[in-house]
């Protein structure tokens, strides 16, 4: 069993959470601003689809990519270079949302329902999520979103109609990243895809303790593109 959480009630520890689901801690509470920040500050995300309650999750390992870890393959360079492609930073959130929560190519069902993508519009209209974009002849064609913290970046979802496209926005947020010091990226859980890009496995403790080093760093809270267009 997990606990069930009450608006009021805190998280319970990590280490509580379970080995099979891997990492389900809790459930119930709501998706406020607040209760978000408080889980992103300790390593833990929601995660659940069509008519569950709310899920809290914390996997044992966890996926991450260090920044100056990604690999870039030919292939994907050649597309960074020459596929005409142009990566925005913040300028269409909602759309890149809305492609996220897209059908999938296995035909299974989203896990962005209605009420995580208004979650995550407050979250960015606070200055705490961030989307970037790839366009190409004026449509959006791929793009990702997450959340920041401090100088801690957690990866949420994305999304790709065109080759390559998704992992341009992940070099271009990869880049962004290392210029504003930030050193990882969460990836939450394995996918091939993100370990053919760098990404690796740590130790939940491990991932705890970058995370609490790195949230409390007093980075300004804002939309990045105006950066973005003066680099």
């Amino acid at each position: 069993m997990i606990p069930w959480l009450e608006a009021d009630d805190p998280f319970p520890p990590v280490e509580r959470a379970l080995k099979d689901p891997n990492g389900l801690l809790c459930a119930g509470a709501d998706l406020s601003l607040e209760r978000l920040l408080a889980a992103y500050r300790r390593g833990i995300f929601p995660w659940y689809s069509g008519s569950e309650p709310i899920l809290w999750w914390s996997p044992d390992p966890r996926l991450v990519l260090a920044c100056d870890e990604l690999k870039v393959s030919r292939s994907l360079a050649k597309s960074v270079r020459n596929k005409g492609y142009e990566v925005r930073i913040d300028t269409a959130f909602a759309r890149v949302l809305a492609g996220c929560a897209g059908p999938r190519a296995d035909g299974g069902g989203t896990w962005l329902g209605e009420d995580m993508r208004r979650a995550y519009a407050a979250l960015h209209r606070a200055g705490y999520a961030h989307s970037f974009e790839t366009w190409r002849g004026g449509d959006l064609v791929g793009g990702l979103y997450g959340v920041a913290l401090g100088r801690m970046f957690y990866g949420e979802s994305m999304f790709s109609r065109a080759t390559d496209a998704s992992k341009v926005a992940l070099v271009a947020l990869v880049e962004e990243l290392r210029a504003r010091g930030f050193p990882l990226v969460d990836c939450q859980v394995r996918t091939p895809l993100l370990v053919s890009l760098g990404a690796r496995e740590m130790p939940r403790r491990d991932f705890l303790r970058a995370v609490s080093a790195l949230v409390n760093y007093p980075e300004p809270v804002a939309r990045w593109q105006a950066r973005a267009a003066a680099r």
